[in-house]
């Protein structure tokens, strides 16, 4: 494990134990360099993901690799001054990230990540649900919140 202080190639591991609901390893480094710590995270990839991102009805999609960081913001952002703890976050993004390795299917449509965010964010935080999906849906003036809301109550409602 390369240094981020000095880049050298050579570090010891000081301390492991588990994370993130146990579906990662966190390892604290030292290098033998510069003797600095620093700390790592090791998790289990099943497979490799491709997103397929669409661009227009005429157009091919365009493919890019599973970004774990890129969906973690997204729903840090959703997620914003609301009381929830890192650590569900993370447990969200694990568990999506799950289902998209265990689908069978290594090319994957933002569409279907999208919902499983909006499922996993629906059952935490009913506003940071709806944040989320004022983005992902691409809402333009506020009858489209009032009308997704109302959805959202009817269905807390029964």
């Amino acid at each position: 494990m390369r240094c981020p202080f000095c880049a050298n190639e050579s570090s010891q591991v000081k301390d492991s134990r588990p994370a993130e609901d146990g579906s990662a390893i966190r390892r604290r480094r030292q290098c033998e360099g510069c003797g600095a710590r620093f700390t790592t995270f090791e998790r289990i990839q099943l497979r490799e993901v491709t997103v397929l991102k669409s661009r227009g009805p005429d157009e091919d999609p365009r493919r890019e690799p599973f970004d774990r960081g890129k969906l973690e913001h997204a729903v840090r952002l959703a997620c914003r001054k609301r009381a929830i703890s890192h650590e569900q976050i993370d447990r969200l993004v694990s568990g999506v990230q799950r289902q998209l390795e265990t689908r069978g299917d290594s090319e994957i449509p933002s569409a279907v990540i999208g919902e499983l965010v909006m499922e996993g964010l629906r059952q935490l935080d009913t506003v940071a649900y709806i944040r989320f999906a004022s983005v992902y849906r691409e809402f333009s003036e506020a009858s489209d919140f009032e009308q997704f809301a109302s959805t959202v109550r009817d269905v807390a409602a029964d």
